[in-house]
């Protein structure tokens, strides 16, 4: 008789039907939950006494960005379930200090080049970096701009999502959408600024304050610089106000308007204090804006407006010798923000209705 002997372990497995156990064959779930190939469930390999395989092929999701659950607002993209209840102060306060060592990093390779390249301006008290304005001007913009990759930096290593669920609810920046805002944007802007123009004429106030006309040469390079800056400085405003922050500040309440009011309030304060009806009208604007983004789902058409307001704004100011200015939107006069009352809530109502009709 023979003795029983071990099988050994370069026999080959025995078929499903014999195993008396589980096999790879009867797992379930996603692949990254299952044994590490078809071979394995083709050849019904016994599951290991020990129980699962570690990762990769154990109970353990991919690493990598996670979404937010399928269907949530724009606001609600940071709530993917990652880090913690209070990850959200992490974000918030990191990303936060980032950008102001951002600005000063930028800042002081500004006052670097203009050194040595005897660019500065001629008084010592004064508060600019270069004495040529269109330079100045750059250095302001780019010390804006670089808000976009340190929020989307934020968002996918802090926030563990998509970068790219900062610019809309679909991961992406909607080109084509952004397209047809602009289509409607530009206008309205000219329109907007024409009525102004038309009703503060001959006042004191509103009369140039600049040196005039600069010349075609130094007005086209203005336009040259301004037109390849101020949408990514405009753009970089909405990321960092109307989209990250509203995102970082859903992840702890369950409204959008907490996040939308909190960040409009920031966006007005962060233009300076000047007239009461500047801070009303950015403050009026940001709201509209921010109700916008969640109608939308994303940045694009607050983005095209503010990139249209600005590129005309900046571009007249080169007309009339104004680069220099140090006033911002929070001094605007009475008028502008009459004016404002009608324009924001008719642009955000006309893409409203447009996003409805394209099933947005």
């Amino acid at each position: 008789m023979k003795p029983d002997i071990p099988p050994s372990p370069w026999d080959p497995p025995p078929s499903p039907s014999a195993s008396t156990g589980s096999t790879w064959q009867e797992a379930t779930g996603p692949a990254w939950q299952q044994g590490p190939g078809p071979g394995w469930q083709q050849q019904g390999w016994p599951v290991p006494p020990h129980g699962p395989m570690p990762p990769p092929y154990g109970h353990f999701p991919p690493p990598g960005p996670v979404r937010a659950e399928a269907g949530a607002r724009y606001d609600q993209q940071g709530r993917n379930g990652q880090g913690g209840r209070f990850g959200w102060l992490g974000e918030l306060s990191l990303v936060l200090l980032l950008i102001v060592v951002g600005i000063v990093v930028v800042s002081g390779i500004g006052a670097v080049l203009a050194e040595v390249l005897d660019a500065g301006p001629a008084s010592a008290d004064s508060e600019v970096f270069f004495e040529d304005p269109v330079a100045d001007m750059a250095l302001q913009l780019v010390g804006i701009a670089i808000g976009i990759p340190i929020v989307l930096w934020g968002a996918r290593y802090l926030g563990k999502r998509p970068a790219g669920t900062v610019s809309s609810v679909v991961g992406r920046l909607r080109w084509k959408w952004l397209g047809l805002c602009s289509a409607v944007a530009f206008p309205l802007i000219i329109v907007q600024f024409g009525i102004m123009i038309a009703w503060t004429w001959g006042e004191e106030s509103a009369e140039p304050a600049g040196d005039g006309w600069p010349g075609w040469t130094s007005f086209l390079v203005s336009l040259a610089v301004l037109g390849a800056l101020v949408p990514f400085q405009a753009a970089a405003e909405e990321y960092v106000f109307r989209g990250w922050l509203v995102q970082v500040i859903g992840r702890a309440v369950r409204s959008p308007w907490p996040a939308v009011v909190l960040a409009s309030l920031l966006f007005a304060l962060a233009h300076g204090f000047g007239e009461l009806s500047g801070f009303v009208l950015l403050l009026y604007s940001a709201l509209w804006w921010g109700w916008l983004v969640i109608r939308t789902g994303g940045l694009e058409a607050v983005i095209t407006l503010h990139a249209a307001n600005n590129l005309l704004a900046f571009g007249l100011a080169a007309g009339f010798g104004e680069l220099a200015s140090t006033e911002t939107a929070a001094d605007a006069p009475w008028q502008a923000m009459v004016v404002e009352f009608v324009f924001a809530p008719l642009y955000c109502l006309v893409v409203a209705w447009m996003a409805k009709r394209r099933g947005g």
